[in-house]
């Protein structure tokens, strides 16, 4: 049975659990409830068009993913509804963005802002993180956010956490010199894991001087409707940026 307790769905293994590269294998489900038909046609027929295939061979320039030209690219893993994508998309058009989330039901929500709001600088993938990162040039990304991710709390689960040592080695791989890996969670127990792993990252370098710079969001952040619900229900969000070292 799912559950949900972040801006991601939590699931069951599925099968197939170990990829071909040997890399970390998905959790997740794929799919919830049974999309309206205009979500169905804009999955149908928009995301075809904005998709990136990782079976092609990999791309040498992530800006020429884009129909117009941009300055940097960002990724954004796990987008959920998309709601910080999409504002950020649209406050940053210079800029190109990746998004990545394999629930198909977060899919057909963010094509439909897509559609409604006329965006043209966002690519999609509907896959596993950990691929599309190995995926990827190297040093390609300005920028990688992950928002409410799942916590899987339970300890036998931790595994299945995307915070890993290996998939912080394959973000310092994709990231420039500079480059910074942003997360938020309001589970504390995450936010802790995630500050002990990046501890002993030595391509990483946490940027906080003072408690507001992990209390406070980051200026121009867009609150997620998981964030909302949060804070109604009383949970307070933990903001890190970790810098990678030039």
């Amino acid at each position: 049975m799912n559950t949900r307790t972040g801006d991601h769905d939590i699931g069951e293994k599925r099968p197939g659990d170990a990829t071909p590269q040997g890399q970390r294998a998905f959790f997740g489900r794929r799919k919830g409830h049974k999309l309206r038909a205009h979500q169905a046609d804009l999955v149908a027929h928009l995301l075809p068009k904005l998709s990136l295939n990782i079976a092609d061979a990999p791309v040498t320039d992530l800006n020429a993913l884009f129909d117009a030209p941009v300055d940097h690219v960002r990724l954004e893993i796990g987008f959920g509804g998309g709601e910080h994508l999409i504002a950020e998309a649209r406050a940053f058009p210079n800029a190109g963005f990746i998004g990545c989330e394999p629930y198909v039901n977060g899919m057909a929500k963010i094509l439909t802002l897509i559609e409604t709001n006329g965006i043209g600088n966002v690519r999609l993938f509907a896959g596993d993180a950990a691929e599309l990162l190995a995926w990827l040039p190297a040093g390609s990304l300005a920028r990688i956010d992950l928002i409410h991710p799942d916590p899987w709390p339970k300890r036998r689960h931790w595994k299945r956490r995307f915070v890993q040592d290996a998939t912080i080695s394959a973000m310092a791989r994709a990231l420039k010199p500079g480059g910074e890996f942003r997360f938020v969670s309001d589970i504390d127990d995450y936010s802790a894991w995630t500050l002990r792993h990046f501890a002993h990252a030595p391509d990483f370098v946490w940027t906080a001087e003072r408690a507001s710079d992990w209390c406070v969001p980051w200026p121009g952040y867009t609150m997620t409707r998981y964030g909302r619900k949060a804070t109604r229900e009383g949970r307070a969000a933990t903001y890190l940026t970790f810098k990678k070292i030039d």
